[in-house]
């Protein structure tokens, strides 16, 4: 028996080819079609779409890759992610995948629209025959969430595909983490290149997980030099024969089986396929396969109908069950194996192969070869049928399934696509009528198929006597039809968001401010158990386990030295800070009207606002509307607080306020999150800028703001905003925690009282700095940057991320990260007291640098394990 590779005659003809993993040729065979855009196709040999294969084998290569992306994930993060392949090629392997991962429920894209679903996201397949893909979850909330998203395709070619989902998917849900799963990598270097600039531009992390990886190698001129070959076939190929019916007596009939699928299980993946269904579905499948099986050896004579038709050949064919031997069997090493069949010589390349009468060698004692044929999309449940069937035994199992796209058929033992039926589509599709294929089924030595469909496509095309059906009978023996019923989404009508959106919360039920300080566009968390200790978090961060956002530090307490560290501060730098609030109030009143909505950056940002609040009240009598809302980096801004705003407001007098700025992230993530926001002014007013990434501030110097000395005691004792999938749902704001334990040690509003008190000792000093600044360029210089970037550099960090510049994040540092060293501007004296007695408490050493732009700088551990806290340097070392 002769093994020849399936892309041999496209290769020797077109100069096509294909270069990297020594497994590549087993998974991969080489076809040609009719495409504008891209004449050759991979053929892939283990996903059961275009070459039946064993079902074990096209499982297992999901499910192993699903079983690679659980141990990259880790339990945890697994079980947050959402698993998203793509119809209709990919369908039943990102379900595999799923199946591998276990925990995570999957969904795939689809070109079926169903009334009264609506549409959660789209994207376009650049390469295809038929583009336009559409998200259509039962559950909105599958893809609103923040876990990993699994995307999952047959090929990885340029990685078009994957962008444009991502893409779209990422303004609505933003995420952190992506995690893109393929049977094979075939990209060029150039998309290598595009796909990883991308996800730096992104701000996520993107993973790839394949069998195979290598490049397609294409001359000059391949696409039309394939174009002008497939023409070329095309013209030589006569029409398919078409079965008639009641050709002649006694013919093999078409057997339906009634399946009983389990209540409530979904077909597939295309509204959402959790890992109960899983369950539901494993338990049921050994019923539904036993009932294929006895439709397997029930008498052939047993009609669907009277009218039903016949196979040529007759019950001859059928004297020993399994007689046909036939083309493009496909071996253990991925390639087709040639068997020497009887082939009519005057028969065009391409034709579908349909012997005048079946070959039927002698009795033997072999096991009947069964082909199950799934249907376009519904690529998952024929597979586990068909797995089932193959592991009870008594039959030669192979799967594959029926498909839109258009391939040249050529009975070449070179080439991956050795026969094609061709038959109307038979579930009224919504882009109209049109043919559907399926591939090296004729000729393929089949005593029986099993067409699995659903109920949507159980049609009077699909029984015509051109349908799939009677193309099946006229080639296979004896032909069987499993229907699956179609899923039906429970759906329910949403109500608006806008009226979902809760009013603001206010004090005193909701933080320690006045109710007229502050309104907090957040939900109240403060029941839920969210703190972990600091290395716990830290590892979990820094590994990719987690996202800073979806737990809490445990709120530092401080000493009574701390504390009388604080009021030092508070009572030296009071008159300073004031001159800032009232520099950069004013700013905002002279550039952006008289009634600024002051929505601040929560946490750090809301003790800002209400001074600025304060401000315009004591010096022009104005009551200024103020607001805190939540942006997390990497996730971007609460979009249900900017809906409630814009209900409320004007968007073009909203004025972000926050604290200060370190690198600039912050001031980044608000500028791209309002991009998809009409009439928000993306700029950010500041109490201190020493980054330069701000044009409102009111000042750019690093020094103390005892706001940042502490956490929630200085801020209305709120915690930190939290942001995770479980808790915050697609209409809900941000959460937060209110501290209401530690009202004892509560100074928020004793800071208020004591900047607002000198804000009368401070006003010609303000009027002097606004008119200076009204006239001088404040373009940003981004010069923080440029130091964080050179500073994570030379100290082997390689993470910028990981570099906290500026008094009020390198205290931050200290109090809530696992710090690695502390860097302090020579000279910086009482503005850093505060700095020095942390560090010392916590061992991390401070070294003192020249040509700081800060007053000091935090280093985070930047190879933190379990267990390292400071300066010891023994459990990690950085590189």
């Amino acid at each position: 028996m002769e093994t020849v590779w399936s892309g041999t005659w496209v290769a020797e003809r077109l100069g096509v080819g294909l270069t990297g993993d020594e497994e590549l040729p087993g998974l991969l065979g080489l076809a040609l079609r009719r495409n504008p855009k891209r004449a050759h196709l991979l053929v892939s040999n283990v996903l059961g779409k275009h070459v039946p294969q064993r079902p074990s084998v096209v499982r297992d290569a999901g499910y192993d890759l699903g079983v690679r992306v659980r141990r990259l994930l880790g339990d945890e993060e697994a079980a947050r992610a959402v698993v998203l392949g793509y119809a209709e090629t990919a369908t039943g392997l990102g379900h595999s995948v799923a199946d591998g991962l276990a925990l995570a429920p999957y969904l795939h894209s689809t070109r079926r629209p169903v009334d009264g679903v609506a549409t959660a996201g789209g994207f376009e397949e650049s390469h295809s025959h038929a583009t336009s893909h559409l998200l259509l979850p039962e559950d909105p909330k599958l893809l609103a969430g923040f876990g990993p998203l699994v995307l999952v395709d047959d090929e990885f070619s340029t990685g078009n595909t994957v962008l444009n989902t991502i893409r779209d998917l990422h303004e609505r849900h933003p995420r952190d983490r992506y995690v893109v799963v393929a049977l094979v990598d075939m990209r060029t270097p150039a998309d290598r290149a595009r796909l990883t600039d991308f996800a730096e531009a992104l701000g996520a992390r993107v993973d790839l997980i394949t069998l195979a990886a290598g490049t397609v190698d294409l001359p000059d001129g391949v696409l039309a030099k394939g174009q002008e070959l497939v023409a070329r076939h095309e013209a030589a190929t006569p029409a398919a024969p078409v079965p008639t019916p009641r050709a002649r007596r006694g013919g093999a009939g078409i057997r339906r089986v009634a399946l009983d699928w389990p209540s409530g299980v979904p077909d597939g993946g295309r509204h959402g396929f959790t890992p109960e269904h899983r369950e539901r579905l494993e338990e049921a499948l050994p019923g539904m396969a036993a009932r294929i099986a006895e439709a397997l050896e029930e008498d052939p004579e047993a009609l669907e109908d009277p009218e039903a038709l016949e196979v040529p050949g007759g019950l001859e064919a059928l004297e020993s069950l399994g007689a046909l031997e036939g083309l493009g069997v496909l071996g253990a090493s991925g390639a087709l194996e040639t068997l020497e069949v009887p082939v009519d010589p005057e028969q065009s390349p391409g034709a579908p192969q349909a012997p005048a009468a079946p070959v039927v060698p002698a009795p033997s004692s072999r096991v009947p070869r069964v082909l199950v044929l799934g249907f376009e999309e519904l690529m998952y449940a024929p597979l586990r049928l068909a797995g089932e069937l193959e592991r009870t035994g008594g039959a030669e199992v192979r799967y594959s399934t029926t498909t839109r796209s258009p391939v040249l058929a050529v009975d070449d033992p070179g080439y991956a696509i050795r026969t094609r039926l061709v038959f109307p589509a038979h579930d009224e599709p919504a882009d109209g009528p049109g043919e559907r294929y399926a591939y090296n089924v004729a000729g393929g030595g089949f005593d029986a198929v099993v067409a699995v469909v659903d109920s949507v496509a159980d049609t009077p095309e699909l029984h015509a006597p051109d349908g799939l059906l009677a193309q099946l009978a006229a080639h296979i023996p004896r032909v069987v039809l499993a229907v699956v019923p179609s899923y039906t989404p429970q759906v329910t009508e949403a109500p608006e968001r806008s009226s979902m959106l809760p009013e603001p919360l206010r004090g005193p039920a909701f933080s320690s401010y006045a109710p007229e300080e502050v309104g907090w566009l957040l939900q109240d968390l403060s029941d839920v158990e969210l703190e972990a200790p600091t290395e716990e978090r830290e590892e979990a961060i820094q590994s990719g386990g987690a996202h800073y956002a979806e737990s809490l530090p445990v709120e530092y307490q401080p000493s009574e030295r701390y504390q009388e560290l604080f009021q030092a501060a508070l009572d030296g730098s009071a008159a300073r800070i004031a001159r800032a609030v009232g520099t950069v109030t004013e700013t905002v009143l002279a550039e952006r009207g008289k009634q600024p909505v002051l929505v601040s950056l929560a946490r750090a940002g809301t003790p800002v606002g209400v001074l600025m609040r304060r401000w315009a009240q004591h010096r022009h009598g104005l009551e200024l509307a103020h607001y805190a809302v939540s942006i997390v980096r990497g996730r971007g801004i609460d979009a249900n607080a900017l809906r409630w705003l814009a209900a409320h407001h004007d968007p073009a007098d909203v004025v972000f306020v926050d604290g200060w700025t370190g690198k600039g992230a912050i001031t980044r993530e608000l500028a791209e999150a309002l991009k998809e926001f009409d009439g928000f002014d993306p700029e950010v007013a500041v109490l201190a800028d020493p980054g330069s990434c701000v044009r409102t501030y009111g000042t750019r110097e690093d020094f103390l703001i005892p706001s940042a000395c502490l956490n929630s005691t200085v801020s209305g004792l709120i915690s930190r905003t939290v942001l995770r999938s479980d808790l915050v749902g697609p209409h809900d704001f941000h959460g937060a925690k209110f501290y209401r334990e530690l009202t004892g040690a509560d100074v928020s509003v004793a800071f208020l009282d004591a900047v607002a008190a000198r804000f009368d000792e401070v006003a010609a000093e303000v009027d002097e700095d606004v008119t200076r600044l009204l006239t001088a360029d404040r373009t940003p210089t981004w010069e923080g940057w440029s130091a964080v970037e050179r500073i994570s550099e030379e100290y082997g960090i390689h993470d910028v991320n990981l570099v906290k510049p500026g008094v009020g994040e390198t205290t931050r540092v200290l109090l809530r990260r696992v710090p690695w060293k502390i860097l302090a501007k020579r000279g910086a004296g009482a503005d850093l007291a505060h700095v020095r007695l942390l560090a010392e408490q916590r061992g991390v050493p401070v070294e003192e640098v020249d040509d700081l732009p800060y007053s000091c700088v935090g280093l985070i551990h930047p190879r933190f394990t379990r267990g390292a806290t400071g300066a010891d340097g023994t459990a990690v070392v950085s590189r």
